[in-house]
């Protein structure tokens, strides 16, 4: 067994006798068990929030990616033939998969948010729309729109690039958001935890002058606080994630709309992730306890 491996079984096994100098209740128990338990059911909630609005966003970027729209302006008598035209060229376009005009119904849904549903679609000069999928390897968007420049003057082409261009941002930002929240709350258990430990080592002042003059060594005495600290620390991260996953189920499922305040959770795979929470805080309690208990230990020498 390597020296790693038996410091670890010792840490959790601990030791009775050194485990007293610990007080095992009092404000300093209760800080570092709430501490923990506050920033690990917080991380749950930036973990979804992250996970849930990079799903969202990378959705709405797919779907706007494969699916682009011909608008047709021209004269009443001359929207049938641009449309048939239009449609004939997108029928002979390499990496179209399918293109269809739409209809007065979906003209007039597509309008309802802003004038309301009784929109006369059929006597007012509104573009005729035409919806484009393209297939796995796409189309050339500017030799269609050569193309349509020569055979359909009316015909105008979104390809969605200025859609889709904000929201691959929104959705990198707001995973880097996402880590730095998960960083923010690391430092801040690690400072919580710090200070209940700096605590917990000047009430027990005398008892580690005692220790001192017994023989203990300040390694013998500093693992009875950080293995003391650590697993509070487990425990309070594995109380706030299980909360945050209990109250992460109690949010509206996903809807087809995709919107944004539903489904803001995990989904298949990313249950995993708040397993790790806990674990991380214990590594966080376990360097800020060490560090503290050997300044604090030093500066009583």
């Amino acid at each position: 067994m390597s020296s790693k491996a038996h410091k670890i079984l010792e840490l959790l096994a601990g030791d009775a006798q050194a485990d007293k100098v610990v007080p095992p209740t009092g404000y300093t128990a209760s800080l570092t068990l709430f501490s923990a338990a506050a920033m690990g059911f917080l991380a749950v909630f930036a973990l979804a929030l992250s996970l849930a609005t990079g799903r969202l966003a990378d959705r709405w970027g797919s779907e706007l990616a494969r699916s682009s729209t011909l608008r047709i302006s021209a004269p009443a008598d001359q929207m049938t033939a641009q449309t048939e035209a239009a449609l004939n060229v997108l029928s002979t376009t390499r990496g179209v998969a399918s293109a269809r005009a739409l209809d007065n119904d979906e003209q007039r849904a597509l309008l309802e948010p802003w004038f309301g549903p009784d929109l006369p679609v059929e006597s007012l000069p509104i573009p005729q729309l035409i919806e484009v999928i393209e297939d796995a390897k796409g189309f050339d968007a500017d030799g269609l729109r050569l193309r349509l420049a020569a055979e359909v003057p009316g015909a105008v082409l979104d390809d969605h690039t200025q859609w889709r261009r904000p929201l691959v941002r929104a959705a990198d930002r707001l995973r880097l958001l996402g880590l730095v929240s998960l960083l923010v709350i690391g430092a801040t258990t690690a400072a919580m935890i710090t200070l209940a430990a700096n605590a917990a080592l000047a009430a027990n002042t005398k008892v580690i002058t005692v220790l001192r003059l017994v023989g203990a060594m300040d390694t013998y005495i500093a693992r009875a606080f950080v293995r003391r600290f650590t697993l509070r620390a487990l425990v309070g991260a594995m109380i706030g994630v299980a909360l945050g996953g209990a109250a992460i189920l109690l949010l509206p499922s996903a809807d087809t709309g995709g919107g944004f305040l539903t489904g803001l959770g995990f989904q298949g795979l990313h249950w995993l992730w708040p397993m790790v929470i806990p674990p991380l805080a214990a590594i966080v309690a376990f360097v800020a306890t060490r560090a503290a208990a050997r300044r604090t230990l030093r500066e009583l020498t």
